[in-house]
């Protein structure tokens, strides 16, 4: 069988021989993986010119549906999925955290997407700034997708979550990918790639799958396009290093293997609810996928008086770990992914053991339940015990890519976090404590050298995902050895595919370009009360100025009856006048309220509620007899999808309200949100 490759529109199948995958159990063939054939710079230009104007042609909303379409369509596909993934030696537990894990990835960017921005093709970021004296001259930010194509390089460990992770920025940000898998697990990319193009949810072009060998792609990329790779360090390093890449100046975020780290707190002791949580998590992090996650725990740091206990609770949960075919029942580990992982993983335990005892496993006699000893790609779990880890280099700066853990004494906390910080950069670490303080000291201490830190304690392991967990809404990545790059984050992922880009101009011309309105901005005015408008006749830029009001005392002392506010500043004329207001002044919620009565249109109409309030700020103090005015300005529209138990089509307007006194002086300054109804069904 010839794993295949999908590019240009077609699925592609190499003439050439190319590298035999095996079956991580059993060591039957899968398949032949090459690439020899392929015109990658044609699939560059096919991403391009297909795919990426049929992205960007798309809204965001749009493009989230389609995410959530496709997370649908592959969920009802997962037993094809979990049946190949077992032949890379995944157990069910390991394949849920990559195929369902990669999965709620989708729903996540969808939902987020469609929850945190506008139904447009572009982003406006961030408030407009004043550039000049009179107001005439603004500034402002707005991402755009860049016109290029993503390249994504993943490793082996995660087959489909990796792939996902990073296709679900890119695509919600309207840039076609390329996905090019490890070649020792990537034929479960092919299944899930396949089932991707038939389910026709993405446009042509969107993605494209390379099975074997990049060959000269890197060479052909320009400065649109972008690069994120996962792997080891040193090809990393290699890759970001391309000539190519560093001419064209391509964004390139790396995400590499790291020695991280899990603390015992200093005070938690053996049989109390911390001490059973640290020594569970990292027994999970020691055997899900066989330790071969760039988030597993590398280096257990432990208090010195702590070792005997929690070495010996260690292995006596290792013992209850079964071994084998991840396909039968009662296994609960399964093979690395390949002999020549499971070689690298021997030979790098034989060199830690020159500085490091081995207390547990590291040998070929373990029991196993079905797959193949002599074919397979087995390795137990292993623990060594460094006994000087400040003096000592090798656990520092030695991975074993599997499940290998080495413990590491500490005599204060403060030693604890140096140990932490040896591992020169990490994706995760860990804290297990009940103690806030020391969570504090370790955690600032260290965050300069980790990506993600978390604290478990009795307070939140029921419902944490654990150490080695990224989360969509978290940044995944780490500084120095793990890469210095940044993945997911929410919409941090989805704008680093996209060209962030000042804008200039009069308010009217950036607000005819963002479809905002900007203070300064040409004003609508009509007879039509903006709330008697349905959402498709407001305008950006539709302006109400309301009739007159004058505060006065019996205002603020109902007010303060019906709210209970009776603030010495609203009621004490003696305390008042001494205040920083220097008289009585009016609530602030009082004016917001005395707001909404001047600009509202009390009958029934297209306006259906209020959504909320953004950005209040109370400017000046509003005091007995001061008379105020209200500008009611359209400022942003947001189409919202119908879904199907909405009894009406609407969407969202954004109002820019602005409160005045008499002197013409601003009072408060705040966004309304309003659900208004759309004539369209």
């Amino acid at each position: 069988m010839k794993v295949q490759s999908y590019v240009n529109g077609h699925w592609f199948e190499s003439q050439d021989q190319g590298v035999e995958v095996l079956n991580a159990v059993n060591g039957d063939s899968v398949g032949w993986v090459s690439s020899a054939g392929i015109d990658f710079k044609q699939i560059l230009q096919h991403g391009r010119e297909v795919g990426g104007p049929a992205l960007r042609a798309m809204t965001f909303h749009e493009r989230a549906n389609r995410l959530k379409a496709l997370a649908q369509y592959l969920l009802a596909a997962k037993e094809k999925f979990y049946r190949v993934s077992a032949w890379t030696g995944a157990t069910r537990v390991d394949s849920w955290v990559d195929i369902e894990g990669g999965l709620g990835t989708l729903f996540t960017y969808s939902s987020l997407v469609r929850r945190e921005l506008a139904n447009e093709t572009f982003i406006v970021e961030g408030p407009s700034e004043p550039l000049s004296p009179q107001g005439s001259f603004i500034g402002r930010h707005i991402l755009v997708p860049k016109e290029g194509v993503a390249v994504h390089i993943n490793a082996f460990n995660f087959p489909c979550w990796g792939m996902l992770e990073k296709i679900a920025p890119s695509l919600a940000a309207g840039m076609p990918v390329i996905v090019k898998p490890a070649t020792a697990s990537g034929y479960l990319t092919e299944v899930m790639v396949r089932e991707i193009i038939d389910s026709g949810l993405l446009p042509e072009g969107s993605i494209q799958l390379i099975s074997g060998s990049t060959g000269d792609l890197l060479e052909h990329l320009n400065e649109q396009d972008v690069v994120t790779f996962t792997g080891s360090a040193t090809t990393g390093q290699m890759l970001k290093t391309h000539p190519t890449i560093v001419a064209n100046s391509i964004p390139f975020t790396m995400e590499a293997d790291s020695l991280n780290c899990s603390i015992l707190g200093a005070a938690v002791e053996p049989g109390s609810a911390e001490f059973d949580i640290y020594i569970k998590e990292v027994v999970k992090e020691i055997t899900v996928k066989a330790g071969q996650k760039c988030t597993a725990i590398r280096r257990a740091i432990i208090p010195r008086n702590r070792v005997d206990a929690v070495a010996e609770a260690l292995k006596t949960r290792l013992d209850k770990i079964t071994l084998g075919d991840p396909a039968l029942d009662g296994v609960r580990m399964g093979p690395l992914v390949s002999r020549a992982q499971q070689t690298d993983v021997r030979n790098v335990v034989a060199s830690l053991q020159q500085s490091s005892e081995l207390i547990y496993g590291g040998h070929d006699n373990f029991e196993l339940i079905g797959g193949d000893r002599e074919r397979g790609a087995f390795f137990p779990p292993t623990l060594l015990y460094c006994d000087a880890p400040l003096t000592t280099t090798a656990p520092h700066d030695l991975e074993a890519f599997g499940p290998v853990s080495t413990l590491m004494p500490f005599d204060t906390i403060e030693e604890a976090i140096t140990l932490a910080k040896l591992g020169r950069g990490s994706l995760v670490g860990s804290l297990v404590t009940a103690d806030n303080l020391e969570a504090r000291k370790v955690i600032l201490g260290g965050a300069a050298y980790h990506g993600r830190m978390l604290v478990l304690n009795a307070d939140c392991v029921k419902e944490s995902t654990g150490h080695g967990s990224p989360l969509p809404t978290l940044v995944h990545g780490g500084p120095g050895r793990a890469g210095g790059g940044e993945e997911l984050g929410g919409l941090r992922a989805v704008k680093h595919y996209m060209q962030r880009t000042a804008i200039q101009g009069h308010p009217t011309t950036l607000s005819a370009i963002t479809g905002e309105f900007h203070p300064g901005s040409e004003q609508r005015r009509d007879a039509v009360h903006p709330f008697r408008k349905y959402f498709e006749e407001l305008q950006v830029g539709d302006t109400l100025n309301t009739h007159r009001r004058t505060v006065t005392e019996a205002d603020v002392v109902n007010f303060g009856c019906l709210s209970g506010d009776h603030f010495y500043a609203h009621f004490d004329e003696i305390a008042a006048k001494d205040s920083l207001f220097g008289k009585r002044v009016a609530h602030g919620y009082f004016v917001i309220s005395a707001a909404a009565g001047m600009f509202v249109d009390p009958a029934p109409g297209p306006v259906l509620a209020n959504y909320g309030i953004d950005n209040l700020r109370f400017v000046e103090p509003v005091g007995i007899g001061d008379t105020i005015q209200v500008r009611l300005t359209c400022k942003r529209k947001i189409k919202k999808d119908r879904r199907p138990d909405d009894i009406k089509a609407t969407g969202v307007v954004a109002w820019d309200v602005e409160v005045r006194n008499q002197h013409d002086e601003p009072v408060a300054i705040y966004d309304i949100l309003t659900l208004v109804e759309r004539k369209e069904g």
